[in-house]
C-alpha cells in the first residue's frame, strides 16, 4: 500500500471510527436490554445516536461538534432534576451523566482547536457535568475525569505532537531550500571562475594568433598564403567573438537568462543588419550550412519563419551550433536521408527543429564510430546555458528528431574593450 493510500485510510479510520464506536457501543445495550419501550427511553437512544453520527464531522467542525456534546450534557444534566428519567436513570447513581460521545469530542477539540478559548470552556463544562463534585461518589469522579480529563490530556499531546512534526518538516524544507540555494551560488562562482580562466587562458591565445594570422596575411610574399592567412584570421575572428559571448553568458549577474527582448534591444538588433549586431560581432548565417551540407551531399530543406533579426547574436550562434551538429550526425548516421530544417523567430523564443528520415544509404562504419558520443550532451548543456531546451528523439519510421527552444535575448557581461582584440 502506497504512502498517499495509507494517509487516506488512516484519516477514514480517524474520522469514522469514533462515530463507530458510539453507535457500536449502543447497538450492544439495545441487544442486551431491547429496545426502549417509553417515550423517555427512546429520547435518550436518539440523543446519544445523533451525538454518535456528529463525530464524523469531529475534524472539520472540532468546536461546533463539542458545543453540540456540551448542550447534549447539560440537557441530560437539566433532566436529572427537572424531568427525571427522561435523558438520565436518576436511581442509577453511577450513570454518567455525559453523552457517550464526550471523550471523542472533546479531545477533538483539543488537537483541532486547542488555541480557542471556547475549546477549554467547553472541556470545563463538561468535566464538571461528568465528575458532578456536588456529589462525593469516589466511583462517579474518577469515571468522569476518564471521561472528560484523560481525553483532553491525550488530545494536548496528540496536539503537541502534530506541532512538532510540522516544525520539523518545515525546518527540513528550509534546510533543503537553503541547500538548493548553496548549490546555485557554488555554480555561479563557478561559472565566474570559469569565464575567468577562458578569459585569461584561450582568449588571450586566440587573439595572439589572429594578429599573427594578420601580420602573415601583410607580409606573406604569394597570394595563396595571403588566403590562407586571411582565412585563419577569420576564423579566429569568428572563435574570439563566440568566446567572448560564452563568456558574457557565464558572467551575467542575471536572474534568468530567458528574458525577453525589450523593444529599444530589439530595435539595436533590426539596425544591426543580416548577420550581424550593434556591436560589430558577425552572427553565422544558417543559409551557409545548409550549403556547406549540400555541397558533401546531404540534401537540406531550409524553412525559417518569422524576423532572425529579433534574435541576438549569441543566440543565433547558439542556433548554428545546433543545427551543424545536428546535421553533421545526419552525415555520419543517416546517409542519403531528407533533411528538414525549420527555424521559427518569435517574439521571446526561437524554435528549432531538425528532422531526418530514415537512411537510404548504406553506413560508413568507420565514419559511425568517429567521435565521442558525448555530441548531443554537449550541445544540450550548451542550450541550457543560454536558458533554452534541447530534446532529441528517434521517430517511429526510422528518422530522427531535434529539437531546441532558446530564448530570442541573452543578456551577457560585456568583456573589456583590450580583451577583445588581444592584451
Amino acid at each position: 500500500m502506497s504512502r498517499r493510500h495509507w494517509e487516506s485510510w488512516r484519516q477514514t479510520l480517524f474520522d469514522a471510527g469514533p462515530a463507530l464506536c458510539v453507535l457500536v457501543v449502543l447497538a450492544a445495550l439495545v441487544i442486551r436490554y431491547g429496545l426502549p419501550d417509553d417515550v423517555n427511553g427512546w429520547t435518550g437512544l436518539v440523543v446519544q445516536t445523533g451525538l454518535g453520527v456528529a463525530l464524523l464531522f469531529r475534524r472539520r467542525a472540532a468546536l461546533a461538534v463539542t458545543t453540540a456534546v456540551t448542550l447534549g450534557a447539560v440537557a441530560m444534566l437539566l433532566s436529572v432534576y427537572l424531568a427525571p428519567g427522561l435523558l438520565v436513570d436518576a436511581a442509577d447513581e453511577g450513570a454518567l451523566w455525559v453523552p457517550l460521545a464526550t471523550p471523542f469530542a472533546v479531545s477533538g477539540a483539543v488537537l483541532h482547536a486547542s488555541r480557542h478559548r471556547l475549546t477549554w470552556v467547553l472541556a470545563a463544562v463538561l468535566t464538571l457535568i461528568a465528575t458532578r463534585p456536588w456529589d462525593t461518589s469516589v466511583g462517579v469522579v474518577t469515571a468522569g475525569l476518564l471521561f472528560t480529563a484523560v481525553p483532553v490530556l491525550l488530545g494536548m499531546y496528540a496536539a503537541d505532537r502534530q506541532r512538532l512534526i510540522q516544525a520539523l518538516t518545515d525546518r527540513a524544507e528550509r534546510a533543503e531550500r537553503e541547500q538548493h540555494l548553496l548549490a546555485r551560488q557554488a555554480r555561479a562562482e563557478e561559472r565566474v571562475r570559469l569565464a575567468g580562466e577562458m578569459h585569461d587562458v584561450v582568449t588571450h591565445r586566440v587573439s595572439l594568433m589572429v594578429l599573427q594570422a594578420g601580420a602573415l596575411r601583410v607580409t606573406a610574399p604569394d597570394e595563396r598564403t595571403r588566403d590562407a592567412a586571411e582565412e585563419l584570421r577569420a576564423a579566429g575572428c569568428q572563435a574570439l567573438e563566440e568566446l567572448r559571448d560564452l563568456i558574457g553568458v557565464l558572467r551575467s549577474s542575471a536572474g534568468s537568462p530567458a528574458t525577453v527582448a525589450s523593444p529599444a534591444t530589439a530595435a539595436s538588433m533590426v539596425d544591426a543588419g543580416p548577420g550581424g549586431s550593434s556591436d560589430g560581432s558577425v552572427v553565422p548565417l544558417l543559409a551557409d550550412l545548409v550549403a556547406e551540407s549540400e555541397s558533401v551531399g546531404v540534401p537540406v530543406n531550409l524553412v525559417e519563419d518569422g524576423n532572425p533579426l529579433f534574435a541576438s547574436p549569441v543566440v543565433a550562434r547558439t542556433a548554428y551550433r545546433v543545427v551543424q551538429e545536428a546535421l553533421t550526425n545526419v552525415r555520419k548516421h543517416a546517409p542519403g536521408a531528407a533533411t528538414r530544417v525549420h527555424v521559427r523567430y518569435g517574439a521571446d523564443r526561437v524554435r528549432l527543429t531538425v528532422s531526418n528520415s530514415f537512411p537510404t544509404h548504406p553506413r560508413d562504419t568507420a565514419l559511425s564510430a568517429s567521435g565521442s558520443g558525448t555530441g548531443l550532451l554537449g550541445l544540450r548543456q550548451r542550450v541550457e546555458l543560454v536558458g533554452g531546451t534541447l530534446r532529441a528523439r528517434p521517430e517511429p519510421d526510422g528518422g530522427f528528431t531535434l529539437d531546441a527552444t532558446l530564448p530570442a535575448y541573452v543578456p551577457t557581461t560585456p568583456m573589456p574593450e583590450n580583451s577583445r582584440h588581444g592584451s
